[in-house]
């Protein structure tokens, strides 16, 4: 019985064996090759180097990742040259303009709360702005002229400067009216901000030309009225706390200014210091009510560069949610039409359009004086020559730090572009078969 019992065994083990396969015909599919490295960590190390050395800047810093990993860090010269002090990893600097893009995303995660549609009236949430006047000329006694608007300012419009606000740097009748209301002024709160611009003429009609401004400190008010809370407050909580940015605020306190870069201003062949008591006077203020939606933020590179990898990654970092893939991607597609051909100094950027608080790249740089870039990436910059961008294409985040005015006042964007993007030229221009697009 036991004999019997074993072979019935060892047949039903055998028929439960898996049936042998005959191995396919040809060559074995192998794993996709992983990209080769665009950005030469050597080369732009080179560049920054001669370009500090040179005299061209005090001190630059910059930090690069690619495809969701650190590609370059590299920090030259002086964060503070009379203190005898570097620049470094955790140099504290002043992005100005910089925060433009942080007040976006505050307004846009409000958006996908459903609190305002892109193209309702601004004065459905911002009442002041219900009767506002366009200029449109002077009388024979010298008196401005004002006509209707010929369509309510939209939300829309604040988001990518086509709101008709004069610019305060204009030389132009608006623009001196605007002066005269002390918009600017830092002694004033956001909605007493807002009360004021709405008094002054619009400088055009809106939604006919794009003329950088007062637009997102707008945004900001409007934040604070949708959200009821001080707009200093949702950008902690909606961007620099999900995002762990725990160096980035508008006030730094006394322990931290140790790190602050000193700001220098171009003079001659050379940089003279500005008086700390001017130049950091932002920075060491506390900011309550009226923290500003248009600059203000200081931050450091790693903590900027948590900012820009969120954005890449379609909204999300390290299990932080801040935005939805597709509103990143609204904000960073070019909302400005065709017949909006009076741009300002815009189209001094380059190939670009503007969508949610981002210079937008449409086309490839059209000569070799252009700065490098890759078709879909959006950026800005700030007041003192800070720079980032977010290129997709190429899963790059950079971002650029030094402390100098006036803006555009050397050519150290385009030579880090350059930098970063060097190996396509490279590739291109060695006849390999096509580069990827710049």
């Amino acid at each position: 019985m036991k004999a019997c019992l074993a072979a019935a065994l060892g047949l039903l083990l055998t028929a439960c064996q898996p049936t042998p396969t005959t191995a396919p015909s040809g060559p074995t599919p192998s794993a996709p090759e992983p990209q080769p490295a665009l950005v030469d960590a050597a080369h732009i190390d080179s560049v920054l180097e001669d370009f500090v050395r040179e005299g061209s800047a005090v001190g630059v810093s910059a930090l690069v990742y690619e495809r969701g990993r650190e590609a370059y860090f590299g920090a030259f010269g002086m964060a503070d040259r009379e203190a005898g002090r570097p620049m470094a990893r955790d140099t504290l600097a002043q992005v100005y303009s910089m925060t433009k893009p942080v007040t976006g995303v505050v307004l846009m995660s409000l958006y996908e709360e459903g609190k305002f549609q892109l193209d309702e009236p601004l004065a459905t949430y911002l009442p002041e702005y219900a009767d506002v006047r366009v200029y449109a000329g002077d009388d024979a006694d010298g008196k401005p002229v004002l006509v209707a608007p010929q369509r309510p300012i939209l939300v829309r419009d604040i988001l990518r400067h086509t709101a008709g606000f004069p610019a305060a740097f204009e030389q132009d009748r608006p623009a001196q009216l605007y002066r005269d209301a002390q918009i600017d002024t830092r002694e004033i709160s956001l909605e007493e901000m807002s009360r004021r611009l709405a008094k002054v003429p619009l400088a055009y009609q809106p939604g006919s030309r794009w003329l950088y401004g007062i637009s997102v400190d707008v945004q900001a008010r409007l934040a604070e009225v949708l959200a009821g809370k001080p707009f200093a407050q949702l950008v902690r909580e909606r961007v620099l706390e999900p995002l762990q940015m725990r160096e980035t605020a508008y006030h730094v306190p006394p322990d931290r200014r140790a790190r602050m870069a000193a700001v220098y201003e171009i003079a001659g062949d050379g940089f003279e210091r500005l008086p700390d008591d001017a130049a950091l006077a932002n920075a060491y203020r506390e900011w309550t009510m009226d923290a500003p939606g248009g600059f203000g933020l200081v931050s450091t590179l790693d903590d900027y560069m948590r900012f820009g990898r969120m954005l890449v990654e379609g909204g999300s970092l390290d299990g932080a949610r801040v935005l939805a893939a597709d509103t990143v991607a609204l904000m960073a597609t070019d909302a400005l039409a065709a017949d909006v051909t009076d741009r300002s100094w815009l189209p001094g950027k380059g190939q670009v359009g503007f969508g949610i608080d981002f210079a937008v790249r449409h086309s490839p740089p059209a000569h070799e004086d252009e700065a490098s870039g890759a078709v879909g990436e959006f950026f800005w910059d700030g007041y003192a020559n800070t720079l980032f961008w977010v290129d997709p294409k190429h899963g790059i985040v950079a971002v650029l730090f030094t402390q100098y005015v006036p803006p555009g006042g050397t050519d150290l964007h385009k030579v880090f572009r350059d930098a970063v993007y060097h190996r396509v030229a490279d590739a291109s221009s060695a006849g390999r078969g096509p580069a990827p697009t710049p």
